[in-house]
């Protein structure tokens, strides 16, 4: 089993475990844990290192861990990049074949983290710059980008966006402004230790930038192993840790530890409409979902597809095969 777990799985962990000797009364009880985007890294080590504590004192009963549009290996999650771009019309032809060859997008992250950006790679993404234009938002790239939530990721997943350029605050602006507020931080028990106010993102916490290649696909496979069930979800409409590199890393593990496949690729439902595509192996112990029209952070957008998704994880019954 992998050793190597960040100070944030564990000061998490720590979290957990002091938590429920506050609150005794849910130790026991059924726990599942889930995250988006870099959480591809720091939810599988937070599982992996809450698994490897049972083994000396049994307090977390963890049954499953859903992540959604997870970093879970840097290069064929960031490579699928160019291909959704070229698939949606967002890049030319001949962009792509440039962003396929010459330098690749794990190329120029490594490069710019790494303070040695060549002119080639300078030259390629000035390209798919210009042609995916600051005016369409990589984070759902069919939304209006008065919706600036999602335009204020963290750097880490896209260093030559300008984060501080913003077409519109609109509900970022009015989620500021609410949890900013004296009374909501009082109801909410929430400090401001260290910071002046709160912000979607901030400069508090410092990455290890470079770490996001090290690979986490092979953590997943070790809890899945220990019996944790895990859900791979994509948001469709993401172009930063699109659904084809998440499909592709969970179809290899899969295959590398001979799970079969219990649930063809299909089509589920959320009402009268499409709530996205999965596909599911080992019985469960597995699976893939896509939430059809949904961003990099799913819930945000499609909250009521969302909600059936986690649902049917939570209960371990498959996702709604009819109209209901």
């Amino acid at each position: 089993m992998h050793v190597w777990t960040t100070n944030e799985a564990m000061d998490n962990m720590v979290f957990l475990q002091r938590w429920l000797q506050k609150f005794p009364q849910y130790k026991g009880r059924d726990l599942y844990i889930a995250g988006e985007s870099y959480a591809g890294h720091y939810i599988p080590q937070l599982a992996e290192a809450m698994v490897e504590f049972n083994k000396k004192d049994r307090i977390f009963n963890l049954r499953g861990v859903a992540l959604g549009n997870p970093v879970l290996e840097f290069a064929t999650d960031f490579n699928a990049r160019a291909e959704y771009f070229w698939s949606h019309g967002l890049i030319s032809d001949a962009t792509y074949r440039v962003f396929t060859s010459a330098c690749n997008y794990s190329r120029y992250v490594t490069e710019y983290y790494g303070g040695s950006l060549s002119p080639l790679c300078a030259r390629v993404m000035n390209q798919v710059t210009r042609e995916t234009s600051r005016f369409v938002d990589k984070y759902d790239v069919t939304l209006d980008v008065c919706l600036s939530s999602v335009l204020s990721q963290s750097k880490i997943l896209s260093p030559h966006e300008q984060v501080g350029q913003r077409i519109d605050v609109c509900v970022e602006d009015e989620t500021v402004r609410y949890l900013n507020r004296r009374d909501v931080q009082a109801a909410l028990h929430a400090r401001l230790v260290g910071v002046d106010k709160w912000a979607v993102c901030s400069s508090v916490l410092e990455y290890e930038l470079l770490n996001l290649q090290i690979p986490t696909i092979s953590v997943v496979g070790s809890l899945v192993k220990s019996g944790i069930r895990v859900l791979v979800y994509s948001g469709d409409q993401d172009s930063v840790i699109p659904l084809t590199g998440s499909r592709t890393l969970v179809q290899n593990l899969a295959r590398d530890m001979g799970l079969k496949t219990t649930t063809p690729y299909r089509v589920w439902f959320e009402g009268q409409q499409v709530g996205g595509w999965t596909q599911v192996y080992g019985g469960g112990a597995l699976s893939f979902a896509t939430i059809r029209g949904a961003s990099h952070e799913a819930p945000f957008s499609q909250p009521g597809r969302s909600l059936v998704l986690f649902r049917a994880f939570l209960q371990g019954q498959p996702l709604p095969e009819t109209f209901s």
